[in-house]
């Protein structure tokens, strides 16, 4: 059997059996995706031996990297005493007490099972707390896989609409009408229109949801004005301000909000407080949440899961999060900052268009000579994305490095100076081999 044939007939297997052949689109490559056999730290070896560092942390999920040893005792332990019980567990009650003291404005939390449900779970509880039924979000922006989370997730430029007034568009064909209507859409990090689109439906949204660095908009900060204004927008007319931090939150100690003079009233949490396991989570304002509290006589969101607060997730969310502290952050974004420096060199060395947008220990690249300030400025077009395609395949296949598909990394704290140096060699390598199409690219589309 040949090196690469043991990818092959494993997907020929899955096809008949898994549509699609994989349960995530995220994987998929042609002509087949690789499958794991281990990993450990920062580095993931296929099945057919092949080794590679990994810059993708299975989507920012990551945050100690692979197999870290804290987490595998731990969870170890705890499997010897049950994965799931119809009972409470102490570490549910340890692991929120670990959460909230990191952050002024998560004053109550509960968990659910992954970042999808607990932006779910935020929008839902936003509505039963204000009696309203529309949400707005900002254009180009990932929340996860909800009907009104996933609207305009992938806008482009025959659908989007004017930027006065975008319009909602539909991610999954067959998304009722009335999701549309429900959600307003307005571009990230533009005072004047976004305050604008919001004034016309002001008494009827719930909710202004906010990634305050939206990584599929193009992963660039918001703006302290922006964000600021968008508060004092929701303060005037009565709907409220919710973070998606379930990337964001290992920007800083108690998430990318810490970088802010405001504090949501909501905010979702997911992947790395997971350590390694499905999870999600809501926390904010004590009053808030208390539509989820089956004390309360009028109950106005009743709300479970059969895995949420799972033991096993709530072992290794607490020992990733305790590990995860101050220091290590600084440690991490130090790393992050200088593999930016680094890699800026090597821009500069090849000669090709490309710049960096980021914050903490993850950042983007684009193929635009300046960094893009929103949306439809790093939309990305059919030409642009080919070129990035052949840009991460030259990464994964010649320079052995696992990247993002949208062109991004997201590190962790097992990496040291060694990793730096082979991410930013191996993409002065790609960007000298496919110089003359990067330059093509940018005479045809400017």
């Amino acid at each position: 059997m040949s090196k690469t044939s043991k990818s092959k007939e494993l997907y020929k297997q899955a096809r008949e059996v898994i549509i699609g052949g994989v349960s995530r689109n995220t994987i998929f490559r042609k002509p087949y995706p690789h499958y794991a056999s281990t990993a450990s730290g920062c580095y993931v070896t296929d099945i057919e031996g092949t080794v590679r560092v990994d810059f993708a942390n299975n989507m920012a999920a990551l945050i100690h990297g692979h197999s870290y040893p804290p987490i595998i005792d731990a969870v170890t332990e705890q499997l010897q005493k049950g994965t799931a019980y119809t009972l409470a567990s102490e570490i549910e009650v340890s692991f929120a007490k670990l959460l909230t003291k990191r952050s002024g404005g998560f004053e109550k939390i509960r968990f659910v099972n992954s970042g999808t449900e607990a932006v779910m779970a935020m929008i839902k509880a936003s509505r039963a707390y204000t009696g309203r039924a529309k949400i707005a979000k900002a254009e180009g922006a990932y929340h996860g896989t909800y009907d009104f989370a996933e609207v305009s997730q992938t806008a482009n430029p025959s659908n989007w609409g004017d930027i006065d007034n975008p319009k909602s568009v539909h991610l999954a064909h067959g998304t009722p009408k009335s999701v549309l209507n429900d959600v307003v859409i307005f571009p990230y990090n533009d005072i004047e229109r976004t305050i604008a689109i919001l004034d016309k439906q002001a008494d009827q949204i719930a909710c202004v949801i906010i990634d305050p660095v939206p990584h599929r908009v193009g992963l660039m900060q918001g703006t302290s004005e922006f964000i600021e204004a968008v508060y004092n927008w929701t303060r005037k007319n009565g709907a409220l301000l919710v973070f998606d931090e379930v990337i964001t939150l290992r920007v800083s100690y108690g998430g990318a909000q810490d970088k802010y003079s405001v504090t949501p009233d909501l905010t979702a949490l997911g992947k790395i407080i997971g350590g390694g396991f499905p999870v999600g989570a809501i926390a904010g304002r004590a009053n808030v949440m208390k539509v989820f509290d089956p004390h309360e006589r009028k109950l106005l969101y009743p709300h479970s899961g059969t895995f949420s607060a799972n033991p096993i997730t709530m072992t290794a969310g607490y020992k990733a999060m305790e590990f995860f502290d101050r220091e290590a952050i600084l440690k991490l974004n130090a790393l992050t900052q200088k593999a930016i420096n680094q890699i800026k060199e090597s821009i500069k060395l090849a000669d090709v268009p490309v710049s960096i947008t980021g914050s903490g220990s993850m950042f983007r690249m684009h193929l635009l000579n300046e960094p893009p300030k929103t949306y439809r400025e790093a939309y990305q077009t059919k030409e642009a994305k080919a070129v990035i395609n052949e840009l991460l395949d030259y990464m994964y296949f010649k320079e052995n490095t696992l990247m993002i598909n949208t062109f991004s990394c997201m590190l962790s704290t097992v990496m040291k100076q060694n990793e730096i140096d082979k991410l930013t060699q191996g993409l002065f390598n790609a960007f000298k081999a496919l110089k003359p199409k990067i330059d093509k690219l940018k005479i045809e589309i400017r």
